[in-house]
């Protein structure tokens, strides 16, 4: 390499003596700087959360399908794990930024956690280190707000310090794909970028795929996230049609798969959860308005997905009704409040709106789920609700179950048993067998 910076550092990934920094340390972050280390590499993971340090420090995990043990994989002689000290940025070869990127509340891209992580970069940036963003954000964010951040040290990017994009591919709790079996997209803003930045996760992926540029890797993310997306509005609205027409959804799904080329199931469900699919096609859409082009079939599938959670409530008053009852002074219970099944993450779980709406209707709510025994603080959210033991008595005594998340731990021939009336928006009770209780789906 001819830039001397480059070939230093080049030299220090190829022996694993380059030092890695991660700053977040959430369910994207943490699972990084755990593999980095596996690989051999010293690691420093950066959060503002204290707590967070904290657990690291003493190998323990806040993440569920994370184990302590693989915490403790952090827990190097000599070495700092976990800090809330970003001056120690300065002494990282590379860091890497992996926080979040939400929507403000007109639906338009949030971008302060990368701006100021940006600021905290810049104030210990030296040449020679390769920073690379992997939090998913609208094509254009790295060169047009990252890169003008790190270059009022004076520095240049390309030159002094390396600057790339790879997208974060993490599926929490997925048992067949994790961090270090998932391919990564790069994309560099020069040659040496990519070059660089291709050998860090060369180290622990099993390939890295190279893109012309941060542009194309940043649009890469979106575009696996708007497929989603839109195919889940799809199915969404499907449900709906057939609904009215006495045609089964789910049956129809499980037919259509037996086809083996052409056709990808996805199911319908109470709304979007998760800090990708929710959110990242409105990043397209904010990003698109200033090239005067509009992103009609986005914002159809957004429509459809947001406006999901009102059907289900909905439903659920109609089911109620049936019964004689009233929302009103009705007590629901919701089985499952993460936002997909087996797992604890609760980012844009639409169980978190699912209680608003009950709770504005006047229901008494309550909750059970294996993975959350506490309802965390949200950006938007503040409920004080914790887990309740699923008992004969409690489903008894509730006047409807509604089923937002189908984790395979809970007991849904119990439900079926004891539940007078339940409202399932995920097919959940298909393998509870005979029942007792009124099904209707949502």
């Amino acid at each position: 390499m001819k830039n001397q910076q480059a070939g230093k550092l080049l030299g220090k990934l190829e022996v694993r003596s380059a030092r890695i920094g991660v700053i977040g340390l959430g369910y994207v972050g943490l699972p990084l700087a755990i593999e980095f280390a596996r690989a051999g590499f010293p690691v420093t993971g950066f959060d503002l959360d204290r707590a967070k340090v904290e657990k690291i420090l003493s190998g323990q995990s806040y993440i569920e399908h994370i184990p302590p043990s693989a915490v403790r994989e952090l827990l190097r002689e000599g070495a700092v794990p976990a800090t809330d000290d970003f001056r120690l940025l300065g002494k990282m070869d590379c860091v890497l930024i992996c926080v979040p990127t939400p929507l403000t509340s007109h639906q338009e891209p949030d971008l302060t956690y990368i701006q100021s992580t940006a600021a905290a970069i810049a104030r210990t940036l030296r040449p020679g280190q390769l920073v690379v963003l992997e939090s998913t954000t609208y094509p254009g964010t790295t060169r047009e707000v990252l890169r003008p951040i790190l270059e009022e040290t004076g520095l240049t990017a390309g030159k002094d310090f390396f600057l790339a994009f790879s997208p974060e591919r993490e599926d929490p709790g997925n048992p067949d794909f994790a961090t270090a079996t998932i391919p990564k997209v790069v994309g560099g803003l020069n040659r040496d970028s990519l070059r660089l930045a291709r050998k860090l996760y060369d180290a622990i992926v099993p390939s890295t795929v190279p893109v012309s540029s941060p542009d194309a890797a940043e649009a890469t993310k979106l575009l696996e996230n708007i497929y989603r997306s839109v195919n889940i509005a799809l199915v969404n609205e499907l449900k709906i049609v057939f609904e009215k027409m006495g045609v089964d959804i789910w049956e129809v799904i499980e037919a259509a798969s037996s086809k083996p080329f052409g056709y990808t199931p996805f199911y319908p469900g109470p709304g979007l959860g998760g800090h990708c699919i929710p959110i990242d096609p409105f990043y397209l859409t904010w990003r698109a308005r200033e090239f005067d082009l509009p992103t009609r079939f986005i914002q159809l599938a957004g429509e459809i997905n947001t406006a999901m959670p009102e059907r289900v409530i909905e439903r659920l008053q109609q089911a109620l009704n049936r019964e004689r009852k009233s929302l009103k002074g009705s007590r629901v219970l919701i089985l499952g409040v993460a936002y997909k099944r087996d797992v604890d993450d609760m980012r844009e779980s639409p169980a978190l709106r699912l209680i608003e709406l009950l709770r504005a209707a006047g229901a008494r709510v309550g909750y059970h789920d294996p993975h959350v025994p506490v309802l965390p603080r949200t950006r938007k959210y503040r409920f004080r609700m914790r887990s309740r033991r699923l008992t004969p008595k409690l489903l008894g005594e509730t006047d409807a179950v509604l089923i937002a998340t189908d984790h395979r731990a809970v007991d849904y021939r119990l439900v079926g048993r004891h539940a007078r009336l339940v409202v399932d928006t995920r097919n959940a009770m298909a393998s509870a067998g005979r029942v007792r209780a009124r099904v209707e789906r949502a």
